[in-house]
This record gives structure tokens, C-alpha cells and sequence, in this order.
């Protein structure tokens, strides 16, 4: 066995490790697990590529629902030099873990990258900073319509205009809810979806497939109109008016 396969080895058990307590986790919160596995690489690269894509200048940008990290790795490694990075998580084990991962990360010490682990919802943090980007990792089927909405309006209002915010959906799970959900159940996937149609339809500008994550999931980008846009009728576009 050669230093290669030793490596490769103990980076597949690590990424057990963190599927296993991830799963852990969720059956201990739902609520603030939100899912039942991390995302898979292909999938926070598909979450990420607006940071990717947005050349060297410093950015502002939060990551919501971070969970074991698995997004933030990746997302790390993409920030320009000085930027800024908030990590909202509300599940306190994982909040201590992200905090150790975000400051210890080589690539955030050599790029001068600010980083901050916020053990919040996100709907409820306390600031006053605006992001280039946010990357939500909240699979929001799994909240009331009312949150939902309240989560989304949040993502919109923490948004610089013109920044974009990205997030996913399970595929399948329409059908799946179909099948085995109950009428009240039911009834609350349906409003939530109604709450997502809203936002996508007013605010959408791309939706990707990523068939290489389990489950198969869809990526959505979502941007905040600028200040000047008259369809802006958000806080912000409103005070800028």
C-alpha cells in the first residue's frame, strides 16, 4: 500500500464519519439538520459557482444551513483575497465544528478571508452587512410555508442588489410526497411550493441540474434586483427610491 492509497483511504473514512453523524444529527433535529445527508461535492460546486465565477474582488458572503461543512470546503478555497465570510448554522455541534474548520482552513488564513460561525437561524441573525452571495443549504420542503417565507424574504433583504443567492431541491420528492404524505402534509408541501414558485418566478435567473449527488438535487440561482429596478419592491429597494 503506497502513501496515495493511505490518503485516499483515510479521506473516504472521514467522509463516513461525517455522513454517519450527519445522519446521526438529523434524527436527533430535523429541524436543524434539515437533511439527511451532507451535500456531495458535485453539489456544493454547483451552489458555490457564483463565488467561483465572480473574479478576484473581496466578496461578502454568507452560508446558511452549513451543516458538517461539506459546502464549506469548497467554498473556502474559491474566496478572493480579503473577503468576507458569515456561517450561519443552528445546530450547536455543528456550529462548533464549523467554527474550528472556518479558522483553521489554510486557504481562509492565506487569503486574508474574515470568517464568522453565527450559531443562529437565519431568519433570525443579527446584522446589519448585505452579501454578494449567499449559499443556502436549508432544504426548505422540510418548514412551515410561513417560515419558508420568512427565510426567503431574509435571503432577499441580506442581498446587495444585484447579488445572487443560490440554493437546492431534492428532485423526486414531489412524487415521492405524493405517494406517502398525509392530507395536512400534503397541504403544507403544496403551499410551501407555492412560496418557492413566487420567489423563482419573480427572482430566478438559472436552474441546473446535479444528477451526481444522492439524492439528485436542483440547483437554483435567485438574484436581488438592483436598487434602481422598478420591480424592486423589497426593504431595501424601497428605502433606495
Amino acid at each position: 500500500m503506497n502513501e496515495k492509497t493511505t490518503d485516499t483511504d483515510h479521506m473516504k473514512a472521514q467522509l463516513r464519519a461525517r455522513r454517519c453523524w450527519f445522519l446521526l444529527e438529523a434524527v436527533r433535529d430535523l429541524r436543524t439538520t434539515g437533511a439527511v445527508a451532507p451535500s456531495g461535492r458535485t453539489l456544493a460546486r454547483a451552489l458555490t459557482a457564483p463565488v467561483s465565477e465572480a473574479g478576484p474582488r473581496p466578496l461578502s458572503v454568507l452560508e446558511a444551513g452549513a451543516g458538517t461543512g461539506a459546502v464549506t470546503r469548497v467554498l473556502i478555497p474559491l474566496l478572493p483575497r480579503g473577503s468576507r465570510l458569515d456561517i450561519v448554522e443552528a445546530n450547536p455541534r455543528f456550529a462548533v465544528r464549523l467554527h474550528q474548520l472556518a479558522t483553521t482552513h489554510p486557504a481562509r488564513v492565506n487569503r486574508s478571508v474574515e470568517a464568522k460561525v453565527h450559531q443562529s437561524y437565519v431568519q433570525d441573525l443579527d446584522t446589519d452587512e448585505r452579501y454578494d452571495v449567499i449559499v443556502s443549504g436549508l432544504p426548505l420542503t422540510n418548514f412551515p410555508p410561513a417560515e419558508v417565507e420568512r427565510i426567503m424574504a431574509r435571503y432577499i433583504d441580506l442581498l446587495h442588489p444585484g447579488g445572487t443567492l443560490t440554493y437546492f431541491a431534492y428532485q423526486g420528492t414531489r412524487a415521492a410526497r405524493s405517494l406517502t404524505a398525509s392530507r395536512p402534509e400534503a397541504r403544507r408541501h403544496a403551499a410551501v411550493d407555492e412560496v418557492m414558485a413566487a420567489y423563482q418566478s419573480r427572482y430566478a435567473t438559472g436552474r441546473w441540474a446535479v444528477w451526481a449527488n444522492l439524492p439528485p438535487a436542483h440547483v437554483w440561482q435567485l438574484r436581488r434586483p438592483r436598487a434602481d429596478d422598478p420591480n424592486d419592491q423589497s426593504p431595501q429597494g424601497q428605502k433606495a427610491r
